[in-house]
């Protein structure tokens, strides 16, 4: 069946489809269309869910650890400000092995206030141990959402997945939604081994030795390298069910390519329309989709990029002092390789700033021409 949903309504219907059983959240801009479609449908007995409404960020997140805890499937969303204020328990909840899968609506992070869509909230997370998988498309969202739950409960740690505030979670099109008995083949209910149980007492997350310390700490490093295997694992198995499929990362028109652009969430399908223009023209670009960044997979960006003579980075972000965060990991992943592609790193779209494809053609212009090449990042859209 087809409905026309944006993407936040696609979050909230793959979350129903997956049979959450707690849901804690608190609503901001631009996420709070998700926590009011599920209370509707909890309400509404659509789902058989615990709704919680709670006073906080740091609240809704911090319920989620006791009911994952407990044995739940959960589920919550935030955006921006709001994921800052969980920044102390998603190390909490990574650390303790929770399956807890979040849906952040990407936002501008103050000050000062704005309701702008960039990638700093999200990435700023980046260390606290949580998968994440920034989104193009509603079906996306959907898809995505359904997967995580199943990544996450077979490697026991948290997904975090990332859609644009606005133009993702605002903007309507046509979404496929599964069946149930679909959805419940791909994924049955959470099953645990240790849960919080009076009849059965263990002790969670108590006081530990350094060396006891570590060793958890490279569990969960470990499992995070087996994540890059297991998402492709599960993705061939989603398509074998619902016809769709991802991957880490999505080469398009990359074969015979010497300029390659690299793209993250709503900016690959403006991408994609500039590069389909480009190529009728006989210009050699092609474009590399980065859809998981954490754990980033190195090895799969260094086969698609291997003989490219120069990257542009559209970074939706920026680490401030240094340069756009996808261009750091990019580097780093590249360092390695001879000969080494030349990465011109491209802060773009940040705030919300409008990119188009005419705009992406006059940058391309500029980097064949020799007007921008690596080192400081360039500034798409801000003059001065």
């Amino acid at each position: 069946m087809k409905r026309l949903l944006n993407g936040n309504e696609a979050a909230a219907e793959a979350v129903k489809l997956s049979r959450a059983q707690v849901i804690a959240a608190y609503p901001i801009t631009p996420q709070t269309s998700i926590a009011e479609a599920l209370s509707d449908m909890v309400s509404k007995k659509k789902l058989k869910a615990r709704y919680m409404r709670v006073e906080s960020e740091t609240s809704a997140l911090a319920c989620l650890v006791g009911a994952s805890m407990a044995g739940a499937r959960v589920f919550t969303a935030t955006s921006s400000q709001g994921l800052a204020l969980m920044h102390e328990l998603l190390h909490w909840a990574s650390g303790a092995r929770l399956p807890i899968v979040l849906v952040n609506v990407n936002r501008s992070m103050a000050s000062p206030w704005s309701l702008g869509t960039d990638h700093i909230d999200s990435l700023s997370q980046r260390d606290t141990g949580w998968l994440q998988f920034y989104c193009e498309k509603a079906q996306e969202v959907l898809d995505t959402v359904i997967i995580s739950f199943r990544l996450a409960e077979k490697l026991l740690l948290p997904v975090m997945i990332l859609s644009d505030g606005f133009y993702l979670s605002h903007f309507v099109e046509p979404v496929s939604i599964p069946g149930q008995k679909q959805v419940d083949r791909f994924l049955p209910a959470r099953k645990t081994r240790y849960r919080l149980n009076p009849k059965d007492p263990h002790t969670f997350g108590g006081g530990v030795s350094g060396i006891i310390f570590a060793k958890l700490k490279k569990d969960i490093q470990d499992r995070m390298e087996e994540a890059k295997e297991t998402f492709k694992d599960l993705s061939k198995e989603f398509e074998s069910i619902f016809g769709r499929t991802y991957s880490p990362v999505e080469p398009y028109w990359i074969d015979d390519a010497e300029v390659v652009m690299v793209s993250i969430g709503t900016l690959t399908g403006t991408a994609r329309n500039f590069i389909d223009q480009a190529r009728k023209s006989g210009k050699k670009i092609g474009l590399l989709k980065m859809k998981m960044f954490r754990p980033f997979p190195e090895e799969a960006v260094r086969q698609a990029l291997k003989g490219i003579k120069r990257v542009i980075v559209l970074d939706r972000n920026i680490s401030l002092g240094s340069e756009g965060i996808f261009s750091q990991e990019l580097k780093a992943a590249l360092y390695s390789m001879e000969p080494r592609p030349e990465v011109i790193d491209v802060i773009s779209g940040f705030g919300g700033i409008d990119v188009t494809p005419e705009g992406l053609s006059e940058l391309f212009q500029k980097v064949i021409q020799g007007e921008i090449r690596h080192g400081k990042p360039f500034w798409m859209g801000v003059e001065g």
